[in-house]
């Protein structure tokens, strides 16, 4: 499992994140966020300043969608179950 972070105030909408991992979706107000009923995610959790997912899985679509996002709004984490 892992965690993907979304920084709100980081994130500008650019969406490149969306072309590597079709579990990152906009959101109502044009910031990128998971889907929650997307395949693999486990959980999403959201505040004002961030997005925080869990993903069971493998690492590599997100995190080839956090080294396409141009501001550095995504990072992703390993952590044990």
């Amino acid at each position: 499992m892992y965690r993907v972070e979304i920084d709100r105030d980081a994130c500008d909408g650019i969406f490149a994140c969306l072309v590597h991992d079709e579990r990152f979706v906009e959101d109502d107000a044009g910031l990128a966020t998971v889907d929650p009923d997307a395949a693999g995610v486990v959980s999403v959790d959201r505040t004002d300043e961030q997005v925080v997912a869990t993903f069971d899985g493998d690492t590599d679509a997100a995190d080839m969608a956090a080294r396409a996002c141009p501001p550095g709004a995504i990072t992703v984490q390993e952590v044990s179950e």
